[in-house]
């Protein structure tokens, strides 16, 4: 329970996390049904379809979300940041794949005993409705993308996606963070490995971007950026 009590008081993302909600003896209680979870890069959470006995909150690395069509492809459904929420599943098992993107650390809930919390803590029912509310709005901001958008609005969807992403976490957005592979860019986009790296470079090209390193990209432009992503 002392370990416990150190990792929460420690927490550098508590505002942004599940349990922001609670206060005093209701965060001790929320906090005495919480495991400290570690994974390493690329290793899975939970797999689609296994039973949905846990839920968590990420507090450090990033993961992805991913299912696989019936002919063996893969469709990237969401990426998850510090403070994210995930594994809420409206039935007994889990609706996706949730994997690893680098070493993450999460929170890990019964969701059970969680479930029974929320009878003695209707904030923190809201709270959860709020993140699955949330999940929902990103689910239909990549319908967007997948259905509407040229290549290069996708791409500048996304990198505008990951900024704000980082401002929230109260991170410096002179640089983007890109945790993922150019390969789950595109399978979250709905594009090809080679048109994520030629719309990239041509961004480039045109000084809306500069790429630093593969995983860090600075938006030079970020109106242009804006303007791209809206198809002006």
């Amino acid at each position: 329970m002392a370990v416990r009590s150190q990792l929460c008081e420690a927490c550098d993302i508590r505002d942004l996390t599940f349990c922001s909600a609670l206060h005093g003896e209701e965060h001790t209680r929320l906090r005495q049904l919480l495991t400290h979870v570690q994974y390493d890069s690329h290793s899975t959470i939970f797999h689609e379809a296994e039973d949905a006995d846990y839920v968590f909150n990420v507090t450090s690395g990033s993961v992805k979300l991913y299912k696989l069509l019936g002919d063996g492809r893969r469709q990237i459904t969401g990426f998850l940041f510090a403070g994210d929420f995930l594994g809420l599943a409206l039935n007994q098992s889990y609706s996706y794949t949730a994997e690893a993107i680098e070493p993450v650390t999460a929170c890990r809930f019964p969701r059970q005993k969680l479930e029974r919390l929320f009878d003695e803590f209707p904030r923190l029912e809201k709270r959860m409705l709020g993140m699955a509310v949330d999940e929902l709005a990103a689910a239909q901001d990549q319908m967007l993308l997948l259905g509407r958008k040229t290549a290069k609005e996708k791409v500048a969807s996304f990198l505008l996606m990951l900024a704000r992403r980082q401002e929230h976490r109260g991170l410096d957005t002179d640089a983007i963070e890109v945790p993922m592979s150019r390969s789950d860019i595109a399978d979250y986009l709905g594009l090809t490995i080679e048109t994520v790296s030629r719309t990239l470079t041509q961004l480039r090209k045109e000084a809306t971007i500069s790429l630093k390193d593969n995983k860090h990209i600075e938006a030079i432009g970020m109106d242009m950026l804006e303007d791209l992503a809206e198809g002006l």
